[in-house]
């Protein structure tokens, strides 16, 4: 009896949880890029749009200090306690394992005690400013996929820039700007990124959130990735259907996500005054415990893999590309021009795979078991992927597809296919008169009500 009681109420929650699902929450990662599937000619090749799994890019990372003898320790030195700023004992010696803090220790495991960090000089020289730059070197294209995260054992700098780099350090663009005072340091208005949104996401903002001077419990700094998906995705990132359309469409915005280089430059130390002591000047310094940065190497969407090879991260390219990115096609096989993968139309995407040359075709070939139906592949229209169908790609909500190429929704949705409610971009949320509010308002009534009717609600 139990037993029957408890199947039928696993049926009912299975049913109400479907009524609740937001439906974008399925949508693939893009970790196949084919299968084989049953044809009329038998088995052949299902090629998707494909891309590596996001891992800790730190891993990776070569780091450069500018200039070159910034670091501390030689010549021996003392500087103050970061708890006590006038107890100026402390020791930091190159020579000396236990007081040496070289760059290295900005990457290394966290959570040990005491904690070992990256340390500069100290403002000896003041009124010269103390100026360093720190760059990240990849040698690879990433594209970053969760927020960066710099973690100081100082007191966080009163005025810092982050840079980014596109073209392997020949050019910097930056990526924001921090201090205590925005308007005094960099002449800009003070933001953070709640004050953006999908038409200024890619606006450089100088905020004053991360730069509260000499604190000890306050000695975290973000550039902030997630929030910024978030204007597309929605605020816990449900819809990622959206974000990656909007990527596969928009070059500016999928260029703002994607770095070969980092560059953290430190324009002025924690102070915590309007004036700088200047007969305790080895209370400012710099120090970097742990930086974070994650993301996944940029393949254009014709892998899933990528390794390490000479101390260089190189993509186990597939489609019949080949490159350190992907980026062009295999010899033998430019029977097109190489174009990069789409993720679009949702869930697979379209990978656009480089076929055989045209001089090397003479009989179908025994290796390409998709030969047969090449004419899937559309040569002649090889970037035109149907965005919706009548079939599998439905737009959903009640849209209506116009000519395969977009959905035009009911008032109350948005989104590629149709899949989000608009009033999600409001600040207050979806309510219960919205569409997804209705869903859920009415599963959760409805949920007593079956159970009653199973015999399974004593209330």
């Amino acid at each position: 009896m139990y037993l029957s009681r408890f199947l039928s109420l696993h049926a009912l929650w299975v049913t109400v949880s479907s009524m609740m699902q937001h439906y974008p929450s399925v949508w693939g990662h893009y970790d196949v890029c084919k299968t084989q599937i049953y044809t009329e000619e038998g088995k052949v090749w299902d090629y998707m749009a494909c891309q590596p799994e996001a891992r800790d890019m730190i891993k990776y990372v070569k780091v450069t200090l500018d200039p070159p003898d910034i670091t501390c320790g030689d010549p021996p030195e003392t500087f103050c306690a970061m708890g006590n700023p006038y107890m100026c004992n402390n020791e930091c010696d190159a020579s000396t394992q236990e007081l040496a803090h070289p760059p290295e220790l900005m990457f290394d495991l966290e959570g040990r005690h005491p904690s070992t960090f990256w340390q500069s000089t100290t403002w000896k020289d003041y009124p010269k400013p103390l100026h360093v730059n720190i760059t990240l070197s990849w040698n690879k294209t990433i594209e970053l996929t969760d927020n960066i995260v710099i973690t100081f054992e100082s007191g966080r700098p009163d005025q810092m820039i982050l840079e980014k780099s596109l073209d392997y350090g020949r050019t910097w663009q930056p990526y924001q700007y921090y201090a205590t005072d925005c308007l005094d340091a960099f002449h800009m208005d003070p933001k953070s990124v709640r004050d953006l949104s999908q038409q200024t996401v890619l606006e450089i903002i100088c905020t004053e959130e991360y730069s509260t001077g000499y604190m000890t419990n306050s000695k975290i700094i973000h550039f902030e990735i997630k929030d910024r998906f978030a204007f597309f995705a929605g605020p816990r990132l449900h819809n990622m259907a959206s974000l990656y359309g909007q990527l596969d469409t928009t070059k500016k915005l999928r260029d703002f996500f994607t770095i070969t280089d980092l560059r953290i430059r430190l324009l002025r130390p924690a102070t915590g005054e309007i004036y700088v002591d200047e007969q305790h000047l080895a209370r400012y310094f710099y120090a970097i415990s742990d930086i974070r940065v994650y993301g996944r190497c940029k393949c254009n969407l014709h892998a899933t893999g990528c390794k390490e090879e000479n101390k260089r991260l190189l993509c186990e390219c597939e489609h019949n590309t080949t490159g350190p990115d992907c980026g062009k096609c295999k010899k033998n096989y430019q029977g097109r021009p190489w174009s990069p993968g789409s993720y679009l139309p949702i869930p697979k995407g379209t990978a656009n795979i480089c076929i055989p040359s045209i001089s090397s075709i003479g009989n179908p070939p025994k290796f390409d078991r998709i030969w047969p139906n090449i004419s899937s592949l559309e040569v002649s229209k090889p970037n035109q992927a149907n965005v919706c169908d009548n079939e599998l790609l439905h737009c959903q909500n009640g849209g209506t597809c116009i000519n395969n190429v977009r959905c035009q929704c009911p008032p109350a949705y948005t989104g590629i296919l149709c899949e989000k409610l608009k009033c999600e971009r409001d600040p207050g949320g979806c309510g219960q008169n919205s569409g997804q509010g209705a869903v859920a308002h009415g599963a959760l009534v409805l949920l007593p009500a079956l159970l009653g009717a199973a015999g399974l609600c004593s209330w």
